[in-house]
């Protein structure tokens, strides 16, 4: 056997590293995913080779790992702040670490774009931000197994965070590190457009991606006229053209897309959801479970070739919708808090699908059905993807918050909302929330239990507020965030997460022996309120026989009873 020479001994050692790192951009081929290690190293490649390019840590997550932020900037600044002119791009990626797509298709499309020949060209109008992966504890728990219904990668990270929470239901309440982090890159960035990179269970269908985009009614009108009217038919087009035509995300109206599929209402405690509040385009795509690893990443990759190219191109356009809708908002004064569906309205698509067969289940013994890949069909079917507005408020002209929820204020905070603090103590009449009534499941739901179907009632009441207590202007542009985290009956609002929920219980009580006497002296002295007792009894069986209710009614109309409870402790100004 010959000897190696030293020549060839220096260009095997040269050429190992970069065929190294050229096999692991392309694992996926091999139905794998790139490790957290791997991705962060090879980022951290990029921005050493490339002076338009810069690997950042924006802050921990839950794990105690940082999270990255991956900047391409031809112009070398990496402060969007400082290109007014051009459109910011910001993708996401590993929220659901088991549905890996995105960060495969993410560090390909980084690479690609920066060895391009035309980089200056093809990125002279745009900013781009990439989040490699967002939930760090979810992708270091590694496994083979917990996606029981996806095709590959033989290996990928697990949903829950390292607190077990499901970052994709974390953005208004924040409870989790990563939180924190994302928002502060959200603001740094304060992206034009934003796309969070998924895997989709449910249906089964021919497309390899479906995509979910912002639901138009509950966006600005501008907003939602140039998504509908312009990006998103340029979307379908260049992905039908690059052999992955996509349709709306698939939730079925009934059992299976026949029945028609109806759009997703993201509430700002998804991705998307939140990015709205902010009037920023968003997307999350939603490569389809069954189909090849291989085929994910690429189409997820194609994806985020076209939307930065129409941002580029069309970067002027996007900035300037987007200046319009918070010029919009700045002159608005009723705002929707919910949304429902509106299934009175539809329109007709064109839906690839598969015949779905019923059979009897060799488990169960009972009926049930699959879909049959070898009968595709092409149908026209009905998408409802109209929301109608069930609740509406009024914009008041300030909002005061004590400072001793803290919790809150941190969050308005990070968020970049404008508050001052009084300066003196001071007190005068105001109107008060107080919640009715509510209703709270009985689950655990992301470490909360969630109020719904929140009522509430309003009274004037004279409220003390301390030195250091702040108010909140809602003359300022993220007025919709405010609106949405702070109205209690708000679908997403911080009450309906429990960050208030000390005011529901009751700190005062009285023991029934000797509260007797003073109830007969109160009912003596108010004849309104005795008769209105009496006529309780006569229309309530029940409480007609309730000693303790009826001393408790008569103790809630006394002077006795605490004027806090069931106060919410956030009050507006009109």
């Amino acid at each position: 056997m010959k000897p190696i020479n030293l020549i060839t001994i220096v260009f095997l050692l040269c050429w190992i590293p970069f065929f190294h790192g050229q096999e692991n951009l392309n694992v996926y081929k091999n139905n794998h995913s790139l490790t957290y290690e791997r991705t962060i190293g090879l980022y951290q490649k990029l921005a050493e080779k490339h002076e338009a390019a810069v690997l950042l840590e924006m802050g921990k997550s839950d794990y105690g790992k940082p999270i990255h932020l991956f900047i391409i900037d031809p112009s070398k600044t990496f402060d969007p702040n400082k290109n007014d002119n051009k459109a910011v791009l910001l993708i996401n990626n590993g929220i659901h670490p088991g549905e890996p797509c995105g960060i495969d298709a993410s560090i390909n499309f980084a690479n690609n774009l920066l060895t391009d020949p035309n980089f200056n060209q093809k990125t002279s109008n745009t900013v781009i931000g990439i989040i490699p992966i967002y939930n760090v504890g979810g992708a270091l728990n590694r496994g083979c197994c917990s996606r029981a219904n996806q095709n590959g990668p033989e290996e990928y990270g697990f949903r829950g965070n390292a607190k077990n929470l499901d970052l994709n239901r974390d953005f208004i309440k924040m409870d989790s590190k990563n939180a924190a982090a994302f928002t502060t890159i959200f603001h740094f960035l304060d992206p034009d457009i934003l796309v969070d990179t998924h895997t989709s269970n449910g249906a089964d269908y021919q497309y390899t991606m479906t995509l979910l985009s912002t639901q138009l009614s509950k966006l600005n009108p501008k907003v939602s006229e140039l998504i509908s009217t312009k990006l998103l038919p340029v979307i379908h087009t260049e992905m039908s053209n690059k052999g992955y035509p996509i349709c709306p995300y698939v939730n079925t109206m009934k059992t299976t897309p026949e029945s028609g599929i109806y759009d997703y209402l993201e509430t700002p405690r998804y991705c998307t959801g939140y990015a709205a509040l902010f009037n920023t385009i968003g997307f999350t795509t939603e490569t389809h479970m069954w189909k090849p690893f291989s085929e994910r990443v690429q189409s997820t990759f194609e994806f985020l070739n076209t939307i930065q190219s129409y941002a580029n191109v069309n970067s002027s356009e996007i900035i300037a919708v987007r200046k319009s809708a918070f010029e919009f908002q700045h002159n608005q004064d009723n705002f929707p808090i919910s949304w429902k569906l509106d299934t009175a309205q539809f329109e007709m698509i064109e839906f690839l699908g598969y015949e779905s067969e019923k059979y009897v289940s060799e488990v169960t013994g009972l009926e049930t059905f699959k879909y049959n890949r070898n009968k595709p069909w092409k149908k026209n079917i009905k998408y409802y993807n109209k929301y109608q507005p069930v609740d509406s408020i009024k914009k008041p002209k300030y909002y005061i918050i004590s400072q001793a929820w803290s919790q809150i204020i941190e969050r308005l905070v990070i968020n970049n909302i404008q508050m001052t603090k009084f300066k003196n103590d001071t007190s005068f009449v105001i109107d008060a929330y107080f919640i009715d009534d509510y209703e709270t499941n009985s689950w655990p739901y992301e470490g909360h239990y969630l109020h719904k179907n929140i009522k509430v009632s309003q009274k004037k009441q004279l409220i003390s507020f301390s030195k250091g207590d702040y108010l909140i202007p809602t003359d300022q542009p993220y007025v919709r965030f405010i609106l949405e985290t702070l109205e209690p009956h708000a679908t997403d609002s911080y009450f309906s997460w429990n960050f208030f929920d000390e005011i529901l219980q009751q700190k005062e009580y009285f023991s029934h022996y000797v509260f007797e006497e003073k109830a007969a002296k109160i009912l003596l002295e108010n004849a309104e309120l005795k008769q209105a007792f009496e006529l309780q009894k006569q229309h309530d069986e029940d409480f007609s026989k309730n000693h303790w209710d009826q001393l408790y009614w008569i103790y809630k109309h006394s002077d006795n009873y605490e004027p806090s409870h069931r106060r919410y402790p956030v009050f507006r100004i009109n």
